[in-house]
């Protein structure tokens, strides 16, 4: 071990207590997590410069490993050190989203998938999954043209959210890090060199304003949008339009008016596209229960009926 690695990996392990203070994920290991970031170090040397002059910032991102919770193990793809401004920053993949997104039960399942130009993909309504058709062993499938998250919630409901590679690009576009690339074209930063990865996470990110909230994933997102230059943090820090009291109220009355299950199903599929589209989350929420609410009074006769 070099005498510079040797500092910065003195820094790391004098985390210890900062790590377990802050631990919000307990199978997290403070040993196996400074291993993974002294290997990060050691294997790219602009990285270990970078630790070296500002060494505070690496004591920061080995805490913000504990207290999001995602790991640096290269097996599970979630979060890695990078250079970043002068300073070593957490940066968290779509994958490390998605898996914070289930292991905290915002999510029963999800996934973020690309879509070419020679791919069938149709929305099927938001509460279902999307139809995605595609030859992914074709040598040409074309071009990216948009990209989609689905995801099951903890009560079944399935949530998808589709982006144009244009609003992608928008984004893209506002990045720090791109506008550099653009500049000085030695400057490369993660939408050059993992621009498939980047448009998931955008996607990912976008999406979670939908998803039941937890902390974790609250906590992560907030890190990105604060600490990243990414071009994620003007669209997603956007605050998140108010609670609207009257749609609630509006749909979930609809819903108890209902006098068939099918015309209570009419009812939520309309309900869902309206509250959706003004990103309401509460209100989905209380549409939900209104909607489960009548279907159990209006199949209540029916089992009752079986029962006798």
């Amino acid at each position: 071990m070099s005498n510079d690695l040797a500092v910065v990996a003195n820094d790391i392990y004098a985390c210890r207590d900062a790590f377990q203070a802050v631990l919000a994920e307990p199978t997290l290991n403070f040993d196996r997590e400074a291993n993974f970031a002294i290997q990060i170090l050691e294997g790219n040397s602009f990285a270990l410069k970078i630790a070296l002059q500002n060494r505070q910032s690496v004591i920061d991102a080995v805490t913000n490993i504990a207290s999001i919770g995602l790991s640096l193990n290269p097996a599970k793809k979630q979060a890695y050190f990078v250079p970043r401004k002068g300073k070593i920053c957490l940066d968290i993949s779509y994958m490390g989203l998605m898996d914070l997104a289930m292991s905290t039960g915002s999510v029963r399942w999800g996934q973020a998938k690309l879509v070419y130009e020679s791919d069938v993909f149709e929305l099927n309504g938001v509460d279902q999954p999307p139809t995605h058709k595609s030859k992914p062993f074709a040598t040409d499938r074309g071009n990216v043209v948009g990209v989609y998250v689905v995801v099951k919630t903890a009560d079944g409901d399935y949530l998808t959210h589709p982006m144009s590679i244009g609003e992608v690009m928008a984004i893209r576009d506002r990045s720090e890090a791109w506008k550099a690339y653009v500049k000085d074209k030695t400057k490369l930063c993660p939408w050059v060199t993992d621009p498939g990865e980047m448009t998931k996470k955008t996607c990912v990110k976008q999406a979670y304003k939908y998803w039941p909230k937890t902390d974790r994933l609250e906590k992560a997102i907030h890190y990105l949008n604060t600490e990243t230059d990414e071009g994620l943090k003007l669209a997603s820090a956007t605050a998140a339009p108010a609670t609207d009291p009257a749609l609630a109220q509006d749909w979930s009355s609809k819903a108890r008016e209902a006098t068939t299950v099918d015309d209570l199903q009419v009812v939520w599929v309309s309900g869902l596209a309206a509250i959706k589209a003004s990103m309401d989350m509460p209100a989905y929420e209380q549409f939900k229960a209104a909607c489960n609410e009548r279907k159990a009074e209006l199949l209540k006769p029916q089992e009752e009926g079986a029962a006798a």
